[in-house]
């Protein structure tokens, strides 16, 4: 799936429906309608292309943002009606020498690859929105349990074309749920959901990527952590809302067992 907007997939959509999927990446949604788009979106394809392109495009424009910013000043502030769309927003909050210098390198950004901490960001943008989803559940967490855990990892390592694993988490007190099918920004992904005895839940999002090794970074939503990597152009996330520092000792752990090699990250 390309970064830059589907215009099939765009065309498809009514100017309405292109807001809420703006509002959607800015975090704008209520609770229940994020969860309820979130849903959606897992088996809405065009959709999930808009909504995985307007967030690379936004991590794009953080960065540009960040080193316009070391240049110039923000002279000014309009107020904008509610969920108006990010790139409306951001034109609108920046010195014009800034507006054109973010113009000029987004258009730079759209007809080039975009850098891997933009992607990076962008995946775990969508593995938190996936734990959003499919965490609360308390009838359906997953699409297939644990019950079946070789034929889940069969299943979605076909579907994902890489040979998969369920790492266990039993010395950290959770115990896998099942897995699911998801689309992801490059194609299909794989969540895997665990649970301790407190009815905590984190969950092991997972896609192959082109980029052979990133190192670990953390995203802050809310009360959420997520935590993502790559290796042996594979994409993982560890999603969930236990503390900061158990969840970066287990991703740690996973990174290795998956194969990485998070010693070099330290």
């Amino acid at each position: 799936m390309s970064d830059d907007l589907d215009p099939g997939a765009v065309s498809a959509l009514s100017e309405p429906e292109l807001r809420t999927l703006s509002a959607f990446v800015d975090g704008e949604l209520t609770v229940a309608e994020h969860e309820a788009l979130g849903a959606r979106l897992a088996v809405n394809r065009r959709a999930a292309s808009v909504v995985a392109s307007y967030r690379t495009q936004r991590a794009a424009l953080r960065v540009l943002i960040a080193d316009s910013a070391a240049e110039t000043t923000w002279s000014y502030v309009v107020l904008l009606r509610p969920r108006a769309p990010w790139w409306h927003r951001i034109a609108l909050t920046v010195s014009p020498l800034a507006a054109g210098a973010i113009i000029a390198g987004l258009a730079s950004v759209l007809l080039s690859p975009v850098a891997p901490l933009s992607a990076q960001t962008a995946f775990a943008e969508q593995a938190d929105d996936a734990y959003v989803v499919y965490a609360p559940e308390r009838r359906h967490p997953v699409e297939v349990t644990a019950a079946h855990e070789g034929a889940l990892i069969a299943w979605l390592s076909k579907r994902l074309d890489r040979s998969l694993a369920a790492p266990s988490l039993q010395e950290y007190g959770f115990a896998l749920l099942g897995g699911r099918l998801l689309p992801g920004i490059a194609g299909p992904a794989a969540q895997f959901m665990y649970e301790n005895g407190a009815g905590a839940r984190i969950a092991l999002y997972m896609s192959p990527t082109s980029q052979r090794e990133i190192p670990i970074r953390i995203l802050r939503e809310g009360g959420r952590r997520t935590y993502s990597w790559a290796s042996d152009h594979m994409s993982y996330a560890l999603s969930g809302q236990v503390p900061e520092g158990q969840l970066h000792t287990i991703a740690v752990d996973v990174c290795s067992e998956l194969g990485g090699h998070p010693e070099k990250w330290r």
